[in-house]
């Protein structure tokens, strides 16, 4: 079996007191799609932020590509990119601008070209002259996509993707991600609120709560494991430790 593209092994994360992301370890394989799932303060954010180098861990080991993240993590970035809603671009700059300082950030050829197709497959041609800072929240969100997307990347981290987007482009948006992760073979680790979202597009979901890393499967697997109809259930039963009682009450009445 080929190395995997994420391997997180025994990763905490420590701010002060607090124990954002405790002695977690998981892997993601190339061409999947996997899910990074939990409740708001579970550590989805500081693992993502981790993991593109924005923060060290305090213990544990990170690797992308087979490289580990802490010593030489300059050889996997270009390789990788990352789009969160929450994140803004420069505000001032136009959409067309700001894909074009990104853009040579990246060292890319071809730019003009790689941005009139991104524009075109996005929606953004009327967006191009507009300031990114007036723009709507979604209409921001697709800019942010297409930034990621700039240097056709072999591993995408991704924030609540389709976070603000109407139904209509929200769906486009995922099967536009399922056709590139397709057709290119590239990786996705996604944290997303959005459990319709979850079932669609993921093989593999990982559920975190109080920075721990609580349950693993398949979609389809943790909804037989739960007996549960659809994964919000199975997230509000992991939030609320609801497994944790059943779990209790089946061991004693197995007494």
């Amino acid at each position: 079996m080929s190395a995997p593209v994420i391997l997180v092994d025994r990763v905490s994360k420590r701010f002060g007191d607090v124990l954002a992301v405790d002695d977690i370890s998981f892997d993601v394989t190339q061409g999947s799609t996997t899910a990074l799932l939990g409740g708001n303060g579970a550590g989805k954010t500081t693992t993502l932020a981790m993991l593109l180098g924005l923060l060290l861990p305090t213990h544990g080991r990170l690797s992308i590509f087979g490289e580990d993240m802490l010593r030489r993590r300059y050889r996997v970035l270009p390789r990788m990119n990352f789009s969160s809603p929450y994140v803004d671009l420069p505000r001032r700059l136009t959409v067309a601008e700001n894909l074009r300082v990104y853009g040579l950030l990246y060292g890319l050829r071809d730019l003009p070209a790689r941005i009139r197709r991104l524009a075109g497959e996005l929606d953004l041609e009327a967006l191009l002259r507009r300031p990114y800072g007036e723009l709507s929240a979604g209409q921001k969100t697709r800019v942010t996509l297409a930034k990621a997307l700039l240097n056709d990347p072999a591993l995408i981290l991704l924030d609540e993707p389709t976070a603000s987007l109407d139904p209509d482009t929200a769906d486009y948006v995922r099967g536009y991600l399922e056709r590139y992760r397709n057709g290119t073979g590239a990786t996705i680790l996604l944290a997303s609120h959005n459990m319709t979202e979850v079932e669609r597009m993921c093989d593999h979901v990982l559920m975190l709560r109080a920075g721990r890393l609580v349950d693993r499967g398949t979609p389809d697997q943790l909804l037989e494991r739960y007996g549960r109809q659809n994964m919000e259930e199975v997230f509000i039963d992991i939030a609320r430790e609801r497994r944790l009682a059943v779990d209790a009450q089946s061991r004693q009445a197995a007494k």
